[in-house]
């Protein structure tokens, strides 16, 4: 396993984990606005529009998962199917947490769809504490959609 800043020839693979991976953990849980606005396209768009924010885990000669890390928090953590249960996610989320060490934060923190408990199950394992129920506001081309969400903590 190699872990590495992305680079602008690797947005493609990234908005397909990324594009699989929200419609497993969302579909169901968030808002039918939301699901309607977030089309298979709209991955690829924001995949390659947040290559900056991006490190991928490489498995072999291929992308096996990522995470964005914006100052505390740690907004997407995507693992391919193949790739899950095999500590992919474990090591993305370790290497999101030493970024917002490193970025001068005590704390780092993420928002986690209400009904995905698959998501829940594994912060919590991982020694995040679910600090409680509250609306994240998710971009939109109009602004924001609150999207009823638990955010988990844990200190870095």
């Amino acid at each position: 396993m190699t872990v590495r800043p992305a680079v602008a020839e690797d947005a493609d693979a990234v908005a397909a984990i990324w594009y699989a991976g929200w419609q497993d953990g969302h579909l169901g849980h968030v808002p039918d606005e939301l699901v309607a606005i977030r089309t298979k396209e709209s991955f690829w768009t924001r995949a390659a529009q947040r290559v900056a924010d991006t490190t991928v885990l490489v498995v072999g000669d291929e992308i096996a998962g990522f995470v964005m890390v914006v100052g505390a928090e740690v907004e997407q953590v995507y693992v391919a199917r193949d790739h899950r249960g095999s500590g992919v996610a474990g090591t993305l989320l370790t290497e999101a947490e030493r970024q917002v060490k490193a970025r001068g934060h005590q704390e780092a923190w993420l928002a986690v769809a209400t009904g995905n408990a698959r998501a829940r199950r594994f912060y919590e394992r991982s020694g995040w504490t679910d600090g409680g129920p509250f609306d994240y506001p998710a971009s939109v081309e109009r602004g924001t959609l609150p999207i009823p969400c638990h955010r988990y903590v844990k200190a870095v």
